[in-house]
């Protein structure tokens, strides 16, 4: 029964891998729809690319700096228990490479293509599992403090503040640093519309992201015996929840409706195990018109040119469903209880400090010593031309 179960959980947490692995391909999409036609194909580069720095990054060091093992052993011991080691690793490094997917959309059609990967190689294997290590695997004490101080562990079941807010309040400072794209906010106070390029692919992105994020959230569980049914009906129904009140929020904007069911989803993870699903409602309800709201303010009064409003969508609906675990995982509103808000005050308010800082100084380094925006010339020609010397859609055949 030992290796029935163990050949289980492997395949269980593996086949979780496999639906996060696929949301990739939803950030690439969703970020191609968006972003104007002359920087379709960096989008699905860049997504592909940081994957892949991300994994190296995460094997050699971030694994080892969240939980303290080490795959430089023999192949018969990371064999053991059916690789459910391995598979773990590789469930948790989807995870780990949403952070620079995250910070694409924030940053592109204007940033060049190196700085970028080496970001994702120091925020993957040093900034994220830092505080990955805090809240998931009890570094430093600091979940410790929070139970002795306030009576409840940082509760964060699939990652709303561990992944969702930490990526979006790292993105933000870059996106400062790089400036808004080129007559984006125009001398008379006017603003450049830059509408989206594909609704169709802005769609198609959304919906493989919806489909994936229920292998993030119930494969969370990591366990075959764990898994829950609350976690899945809690995932559906703050993705109906950020649906519908994007579509009124936002008047029926194609753009938020589709935003919408994913702020929804990022606001649930932190407390999709513990809610009732009316509360999940609610919460993706508020997660879905609160990024209508700040993606607005963010672009139109602030002028933060956050091209896919990453910082409104996964900075604070994440850090949102960091304290709405606190407020809806409790009894009282209908949740199963073992949850404070204050413990997710604190542990949320951690994950968000540690973000902002790591995201000044990796991004603040690398503008000082390389640069981080493309030129005036790059920028116009778009990144598909500069980077990789062929657009989306090629015209014509070119001979050389």
């Amino acid at each position: 029964m030992d290796a029935l179960k163990q050949g289980a959980d492997a395949l269980f947490i593996l086949l979780g891998g496999i639906m996060v692995l696929a949301m990739h391909a939803g950030f690439a999409f969703l970020e191609l729809g968006t972003v104007r036609k002359k920087n379709q194909v960096n989008a699905l580069v860049k997504i592909l690319v940081d994957f892949s720095v991300s994994t190296i990054a995460y094997f050699v060091v971030g694994y080892g700096v969240a939980y303290g093992a080490s795959f430089f052993v023999g192949a018969e011991t990371l064999a053991q228990k059916n690789g459910y080691e391995l598979v773990k690793f590789f469930f948790l490094l989807t995870f780990a490479a949403a952070i620079p997917a995250i910070i694409s959309g924030g940053i592109a059609e204007r940033a060049k293509f190196w700085p970028q990967l080496i970001a994702t190689a120091v925020i993957v294997g040093l900034v994220y599992p830092f505080f990955e290590g805090i809240a998931w695997n009890g570094h430093f004490g600091v979940q410790a403090w929070i139970t002795a101080t306030t009576g409840f562990a940082f509760h964060d079941f699939a990652g709303s503040v561990v992944v969702h807010a930490v990526g979006g309040w790292i993105a933000l400072p870059a996106v400062i640093f790089l400036g808004a794209r080129a007559n984006r906010y125009r001398k008379d106070g006017g603003i450049s519309a830059h509408p989206p390029s594909s609704i169709p692919f802005l769609a198609l992105g959304a919906w493989i992201l919806c489909v994936g994020w229920f292998g993030f959230n119930v494969m969370s569980a990591q366990t075959l015996d764990k898994i829950s049914g609350l976690v899945a009906v809690n995932s559906l129904m703050a993705m109906v929840g950020g649906t519908l009140a994007a579509l009124i929020a936002g008047k029926n904007d194609p753009g938020f409706v589709h935003n919408g069911p994913l702020a929804g989803l990022v606001a649930v993870c932190a407390g999709s195990d513990l809610m009732h699903p009316m509360g999940a409602l609610v919460v993706g309800a508020v997660a879905g018109a609160l990024f209508v709201g700040m993606f607005t303010l963010t672009q139109n009064r602030w002028k933060i040119d956050d091209v896919l409003g990453v910082w409104p969508l996964h900075g604070l609906c994440g850090t949102w469903g960091g304290l709405a675990a606190g407020i809806f995982g409790q009894q009282a509103l209908g949740g199963l209880g073992g949850v404070s808000f204050t413990a997710q005050l604190i542990g949320t308010a951690l994950g968000v400090a540690w973000a902002l800082l790591g995201g000044v100084v990796v991004y603040g380094t690398l503008k000082t010593v390389m640069g981080l925006r493309l030129s005036p010339e790059e920028e116009y020609d778009g990144a598909d031309l500069t980077i990789h010397k062929i657009s989306a859609t090629p015209d014509r055949e070119v001979s050389w």
